[in-house]
């Protein structure tokens, strides 16, 4: 198959005419900051994921910095999560002035082994962190289970899994809050943009104050007269505007046709890559509704082929160098590399091999049978060179 002009990107936003029509009727309004279409964004997010609250800000890092405040994270504290994730997931973590204690991943699933987590449990710790590695949920129940045991908060990154779900529950209403991201590659897009959702009425009023610069705006001595501005706690800037909120409403019309498209691509994929030697399929485990926010596969040569399909004019990506191998983490903590092995033996061995495959919802079917067909040529390349 002939070589592609431009490179096929691993994820990529959809804009219509629609978006662009919703963007400009802000842009024609009163209210371009924080106002109206925030407000009605929040209502249905909420809705969809099934809790109480919603609450808009600025990006995917704010939401899971601002939950984790807002659910008594503090420093001196320690919360259990992933080592194999974005950074922003630990980041937040470390924003709070809080330790993160890392636990290894679930072979299979990428996910964070919710067998291991107990034993990770300290009198300093005070939450549990999963993360719903490319869009399927952990297992949501024995995390919970443990949580309540021992009296720990759990806050869910949910920025790969929008439209994801546990036993027919939506990913981001398993926990104390859950966490979203609207960038451009997520299911949906604001430009930039991120969520918590919530059934704390608590948690809610301490997140209104927190996105504002701590500001409670309906403080006593301005009540009932128009004004009120007591600076309550610290906080920065963290309000999106309605330009992006009315992006985000426009294209959450499409969410289900989005959702649709991601999981046919992946279902070409696993039957294109049935039984290929030199490569295994990611898997979806009973119960779980899987949301394809990235599709990743193990490769036993990986780096080859990774630069073979890269030469191909095919974005594939490594989806992630583990947090604990950046220098930040490996210093600030005293890590040593040699360690590595031992401690986190699933996340090594899938970090050796993973590799993100194109998908996004606007791919079209020739895209898609370029990438099977050009995976098909590298392994059978590599395996040639192996013999």
């Amino acid at each position: 198959m002939q070589k592609r002009d431009k490179t096929l990107p691993y994820g990529r936003h959809w804009i219509s005419e629609a978006d662009f029509e919703a963007v400009k009727r802000v842009l024609e309004s009163d209210f371009l900051t924080l106002g109206p279409r925030a407000a009605k964004f929040e209502e249905k997010l909420a809705s969809y994921i099934g809790v109480k609250h919603a609450l808009v800000v600025g990006n995917g890092t704010a939401a899971l910095e601002l939950a984790l405040r807002a659910c008594g994270v503090k420093p001196g504290d320690k919360v259990i999560t992933t080592p194999f994730s974005f950074v922003a997931s630990s980041n937040a973590v470390l924003f709070n002035g809080a330790s993160v204690e890392f636990v290894d991943i679930e072979k299979d699933t990428f996910n964070l082994d919710s067998g291991l987590i107990e034993e990770a449990v300290s009198e300093q710790t005070k939450a549990i962190l999963p993360v719903h590695f490319a869009g399927q949920t952990c297992e949501m129940q024995q995390i919970g289970s443990i949580a309540k045991k021992h009296d720990l908060v759990v806050v869910e990154d949910t920025a790969h899994a929008l439209g994801a779900e546990f036993e027919g529950k939506k990913a981001g209403s398993f926990g104390k809050a859950g966490c979203f991201s609207f960038h451009p590659v997520k299911h949906i897009t604001m430009g930039e943009g991120g969520a918590i959702t919530t059934d704390s009425q608590e948690v809610f009023e301490r997140l209104l104050l927190l996105r504002w610069h701590g500001i409670d705006r309906d403080a006593k001595g301005g009540r009932g007269i128009g004004f009120a501005d007591d600076v309550k706690e610290l906080s920065r800037n963290h309000r999106v505007s309605d330009i992006a909120c009315a992006l985000g409403l426009s294209q959450f019309e499409r969410l289900e046709e989005f959702l649709q498209k991601r999981e046919e691509i992946a279902k070409r994929y696993n039957e294109a890559f049935e039984g290929l030697e030199g490569i295994t399929m990611p898997i979806t485990k009973p119960g779980r509704k899987h949301a394809w926010h990235i599709y990743c596969v193990l490769a036993e040569q990986r780096d080859r082929l990774f630069k073979f399909l890269r030469e191909q004019n095919i974005g594939v990506n490594v989806h992630y160098t583990p947090i604990y191998r950046h220098s930040l983490y490996t210093k600030m903590f005293g890590l040593n590399p040699s360690d590595f092995p031992r401690d986190f033996p699933n996340t090594e061995y899938v970090f050796k091999r993973i590799m993100a495959l194109p998908l996004f919802p606007k791919m079209s079917n020739q895209d898609t049978e370029y990438v099977i067909a050009k995976v098909k040529e590298g392994l059978k390349a590599l395996t040639r060179r192996k013999g």
